[in-house]
């Protein structure tokens, strides 16, 4: 039996009700409030409670004492309100048939209460000044987990969480297990941002962002986790700042740098979970790949101007991936970007929570379906639908036939293909790059605030090229870019396929050249 009480607790009417001829011991605890705290002077205490899930939380505990140590029966009373020096505040009693479990079971209770239910306490001191003190906290001295608890907030974990640890869903043990957890998001931008500010404030415990780019002033509309003044800098420690301010309990681990082949097992291998906030068809695909692989919970969400779509893969199971409908990646550009075909800022707001959301899901342990279905959403015509998907027993990397080599041909397979479109200013000597002429492909409002003058740019835009009447010559070689060299991928891709055999798309567009221009003589 667990009760809460706001009266008196009367220890000798419930030994009384302990007295069982079975038992030969009785082991009882009593916890009084004492006159300092961590060299402060006390003069009085209250405690609250959430009533409803202490409750329950507590009738489990005694139940699990009751079949652990096999002991007769146990009673728990714990005081709310105002207490005076020397007050009984909780009192722990255990019959069984055996003194050492008795107390052992005595131990046992006590730790929890301390650990696991949601109760705290606010100290007065003899100067006047007050402050909330988690019960929980008190738990490491006996070894138990605690929560952290920060002095110069004036508040604790307990409170911090107390809304959602309402929810029967969650309590005091939802809670610690979020508290547990570790989540990886990849990309930090429109869904990036929702989702990471939702997962840090509802507490789970570690979050990984995975982000190489730097902020730009066009990505404020819909990059909520960031200030105007924070243009420039780097989306991931921008990032790490903002959340760690929203919510200090939390752990936050940064990765700038693009995920590939090489270093996403590492990175995969910390977390439990992982969250696809990216907007292309490369890194989807990679982390598709590797969370089957790798046996990783995937949650992969997709915007295109007004519509989303948001999808769950499951390892262990019937769960399809994305290579399931597509067995092969599409081309990078056969849809447009954000940049392309615009968006607004509340799109990928929504789909980065609805990631958030089913993250939370899947760490507390509460029922979905779309480990089985794609929900697909219509925000400008308020459109919902779920569409059922089945496992493809033919999936080049989750199917029948898929092994490790599956997967590492597939990713090289992609990789091949992009550095045979692409050069890497990074890594080409000026001398190199000489031989080649440069072709800008922007529309003329992209190329307002550049000056490449020294590289003797050719200006055709996109819009207006047409290769019949073009100065573009077979014969010699070029390098095609573009502001982000998405456009300029998909042009070169074209001009292969006429026989141009020497023309190149700059990897990362204008951002790329500007560095590069900026970098010492090679």
């Amino acid at each position: 039996m667990f009760q809460i009480s706001t009266s008196p607790i009367d220890e000798v009417a419930l030994k009384k009700r302990l007295e069982n001829p079975k038992a030969g011991a009785f082991v009882s605890f009593e916890g009084w409030v004492r006159n300092h705290h961590e060299g402060r002077e006390v003069v009085l205490l209250e405690y609250e409670a959430f009533e409803a899930l202490a409750q329950s939380e507590a009738e489990k505990i005694l139940q699990e004492a009751v079949s652990r140590f096999e002991i007769e029966e146990a009673i728990c009373v714990h005081r709310t309100g105002a207490l005076c020096i020397g007050a009984l505040a909780v009192w722990v009693g255990v019959t069984a048939a055996h003194r050492g479990a008795a107390f052992q079971a005595c131990q046992y209770i006590m730790d929890a209460i301390k650990s696991r239910l949601p109760i705290w306490k606010k100290e007065h001191y003899a100067n006047g000044d007050s402050g909330w003190v988690n019960c929980q906290h008190c738990a490491s001295h006996s070894g138990s987990d605690n929560h952290h608890v920060d002095k110069s907030l004036g508040f604790d974990e307990v409170h911090y969480y107390e809304r959602q640890m309402r929810l029967p869903e969650v309590g005091a043990e939802g809670q610690a297990t979020l508290k547990q957890s570790k989540v990886l998001v990849v990309g930090a931008g429109g869904l990036g941002s929702a989702a990471l500010l939702y997962l840090a404030s509802a507490g789970v415990g570690t979050l990984g962002i995975c982000e190489f780019d730097n902020l730009e002033p066009s990505n404020l509309h819909r990059q909520v986790l960031y200030h105007a003044s924070d243009a420039g800098q780097s989306k991931c420690e921008l990032a790490k700042r903002r959340l760690q301010a929203l919510n200090p309990f939390i752990h936050i681990q940064t990765y700038d740098k693009k995920l590939d082949l090489n270093n996403i097992e590492g990175i995969l291998n910390h977390y439990d979970l992982v969250l696809d906030c990216t907007d292309n068809f490369k890194t989807k695909f990679l982390l598709n790949d590797a969370a089957v692989h790798f046996q990783k919970p995937l949650i992969q969400a997709s915007i295109y101007q007004y519509e989303g779509q948001l999808q769950l893969y499951l390892p262990n199971g019937d769960s399809p991936c994305l290579r399931c409908l597509w067995p092969e990646m599409p081309e990078a550009d056969c849809t447009g970007t954000c940049e392309d075909v615009g968006v607004l800022g509340a799109v990928p707001g929504v789909f980065g929570t609805l990631q958030a959301m089913e993250a939370l899901k899947y760490l507390l342990g509460l029922p979905t379906d779309l480990n089985r279905h794609v929900l697909m959403m219509d925000l400008l015509t308020s459109r919902v639908q779920k569409i059922r998907q089945i496992q493809n027993p033919a999936c080049p990397i989750c199917g029948e036939n898929a092994d490790r080599e599956s997967f590492l041909t597939m990713m090289n397979g992609n990789a091949e293909e992009e550095i045979d479109l692409e050069i890497d200013l990074a890594a080409c000597s000026r001398e190199h790059l000489n031989a080649f002429q440069w072709v800008d492909i922007r529309e003329a409002h992209e190329c307002l605030q550049d000056d490449f003058e020294a590289l003797l740019v050719q200006q055709i835009p996109l819009s207006r090229f047409n290769l019949e009447i073009s100065t573009l010559s077979p014969q010699h070689a070029y390098l095609v870019f573009c502001q982000k060299g998405i456009r300029s991928k998909k042009l070169v891709r074209v001009l292969r396929q006429q026989g141009f055999t020497k023309v190149y798309s700059v990897q990362g567009g204008v951002k790329q050249i500007q560095n590069w221009l900026k970098a010492p003589l090679q």
